[in-house]
């Protein structure tokens, strides 16, 4: 196994030496392990793996050599699944994913489930995964489990079929904006009204997936593109400084947490809900997720079923203990709780 993560090294850096660097063993070391495995296959193949070209070049991998770095990557590939699948199986090691936005909701559920992880042990590895990202880290077995929000139909959606989901809270699609009345008549706009008004778009995410949705995949074509950013912070501190007069899509919930004096990032703005006049009906659906039938095939004392019973019930406590402020509307208690700064009270 070790020579064979050696080949792969030296495949990637080019060299003994960067081998040995990525490693972090001596030269002398990867080059002996180098010429072992060269005199082996010269032998059983009638070829070397690899050969010199000369002082400073990046060495030359032969044919056999290449269909060996293939046959190592995936053999080392599979000898880690196989590991990390047992310690799953066994309750070793639970991996989970969260967005920004539910990570302090992730957090209150772990409070529930840490005395019993550290008795037994158990290793809890959280990580941040991207909304974008948030389905597909659970379909690689990147994560056991993930927190986050996905762009769902009323109706359903054939892409959850492969997933457990634990459901928190469906949201439609808003603006928020710093263009006036004159400009935006409110409370309400059709989603139509998107192609002529000035916008404020992530280069990526949930709502450029809206966007995708309704007005096909090169939207940015038919749209008026005011700005293109990398998070939507820096698309609220644009909005507001007014350097820039347009419209951000957000989703229902930030909307309406916008309107709360406690929130600092909707300040200056004003929150238009879009009725919907161009597509099929969108939501955002914000929740747990885990691959279907996993849990099931777990005993109820597995850290996986532990912690989607303790999200369960911190979901339950904050739908009867949050009473926010916004007339009659309750906002995500985590969208609050990562824009809500308390000196600005």
């Amino acid at each position: 196994m070790d020579q064979l993560r050696t080949l792969i090294m030296v495949h990637e850096a080019g060299t003994a030496l960067g081998a040995a660097r990525i490693l972090g063993r001596e030269q002398s070391s990867v080059q002996k392990q180098i010429d072992t495995m060269n005199r082996n296959f010269r032998e059983l193949c009638g070829e070397p793996l690899i050969l010199k070209q000369g002082r400073g070049k990046d060495v030359l991998f032969t044919g056999t050599g290449e269909a060996l770095v293939e046959l190592a990557r995936g053999t080392l590939g599979e000898w880690l699944d196989g590991i990390h699948e047992s310690r799953r199986r066994l309750g070793k090691t639970l991996v989970v994913g969260t967005t920004r936005f539910t990570l302090s909701y992730l957090a209150g559920a772990g409070e529930r489930v840490a005395e019993e992880f550290r008795q037994r042990a158990i290793e809890l590895k959280v990580g941040h995964v991207r909304t974008r990202d948030v389905l597909a880290k659970l379909r690689a077995k990147d994560v056991d489990l993930v927190c986050g929000s996905v762009v769902t139909r009323p109706e359903g959606d054939d892409e959850l079929a492969a997933f457990d989901v634990m459901e928190w809270r469906r949201s439609g699609v808003s603006l928020l904006t710093n263009l006036s009345e004159a400009e935006l008549p409110g409370p309400t706009a059709p989603s139509s009204a998107l192609r002529s008004l000035p916008l404020v778009v992530s280069a990526s995410g949930l709502m450029a997936g809206v966007l995708h949705t309704w007005f096909g995949g090169d939207y940015r074509n038919k749209l008026r593109i005011a700005a293109e950013i990398d998070t939507v912070n820096y698309g609220f501190e644009l909005l507001r400084s007014g350097l820039l007069r347009g419209c951000m899509l957000v989703t229902k919930g930030v909307a309406d947490a916008a309107g709360d004096p406690r929130v600092a990032y909707g300040r200056g703005l004003r929150a238009v809900e879009l009725v919907n006049d161009t597509g099929p009906r969108l939501e955002v659906l914000l929740g747990a997720f885990t691959r279907r039938g996993e849990r099931a095939s777990y005993d109820a004392a597995h850290p996986l079923n532990l912690l989607w019973d303790a999200l369960a019930q911190e979901n339950e406590r904050w739908q009867r203990e949050q009473r926010w402020p916004t007339a009659g509307l309750e906002p995500d208690p985590f969208e609050l709780a990562n824009s809500y700064n308390p000196s600005e009270s």
